[in-house]
């Protein structure tokens, strides 16, 4: 089986290649150009150097969202165009579950956090030791709320007296740098910042996971295929301001 992965949700741009649980090419860029610049010269150097066939490909994995409206929309034309031109599913891949799945393997409670501003961040909290198991689906959330909620699964779980990983968390994402005060003076539970080999979107990632949505029949025809961009955008809610 092999899989083409996407990531065009954040700063990042990333592509990958994921053959039969092997990764076998990725072209990460985190660096001032634009995705509608990068992506599709990216998609074209690993499918060159890997010697790869579009027409190989069983399947395109794209981070649905949420993240940077434009990103997203850069990312679903481009997967979609490449899906439907060699007649291959998409599997959509949400964008907080992609960044958890960075940490695979790693004890405790991940919790992904993209910057939204204003105090706000798009997150989730999951464990992978075995597998992506969701404690708090993805969604926008005040990073202050964020915390507590964390606090307050810890507290409940000592409070049960179960011995349980959810007493540790660890944070990755670009909004970590952002609100690493607000994390740090406000968590009350041990905490740790993912390294940079994994702090952002990665394209392995995704077409890793999307395999194994793949094998569970979690795909979806590219005409189906659109963005979860899970609030409006900011012209959106001014128009909405102004009404």
């Amino acid at each position: 089986m092999k899989i083409l992965g996407i990531d065009s949700s954040g700063m990042v741009a990333s592509v990958a290649i994921v053959q039969d649980d092997v990764l076998i090419a990725e072209y990460t860029m985190n660096h001032k150009r634009t995705h509608s610049e990068t992506l599709l010269p990216m998609i074209d150097e690993i499918v060159k150097t890997s010697e790869t066939k579009l027409e190989e490909l069983d399947a395109i994995a794209i981070a649905a969202g949420p993240g940077s409206f434009t990103g997203l929309r850069i990312g679903a034309a481009t997967a979609k165009g490449l899906a439907m031109s060699i007649d291959k599913p998409i599997i959509p891949v949400n964008t907080c579950e992609g960044l958890a799945f960075n940490m695979w393997g790693t004890e405790g409670l991940i919790c992904p956090i993209m910057d939204a501003r204003r105090n706000q961040v798009y997150t989730g909290l999951y464990q992978v030791l075995g597998g992506i198991e969701v404690i708090m689906d993805q969604q926008p959330m005040d990073i202050h709320e964020l915390i507590q909620k964390i606090n307050q699964l810890s507290e409940d779980k000592l409070s049960q007296k179960e011995s349980s990983p959810n007493t540790q968390v660890t944070f990755l994402g670009d909004g970590v740098p952002i609100y690493a005060d607000i994390i740090w003076d406000e968590i009350k539970i041990p905490c740790k910042l993912a390294p940079a080999s994994m702090n952002r979107q990665r394209a392995a990632s995704i077409a890793a996971y999307g395999e194994m949505l793949y094998k569970e029949k979690r795909f979806i025809d590219a005409d189906d295929f659109a963005p979860e961009y899970l609030r409006k955008s900011q012209a959106e809610r001014v128009r909405s301001e102004k009404n």
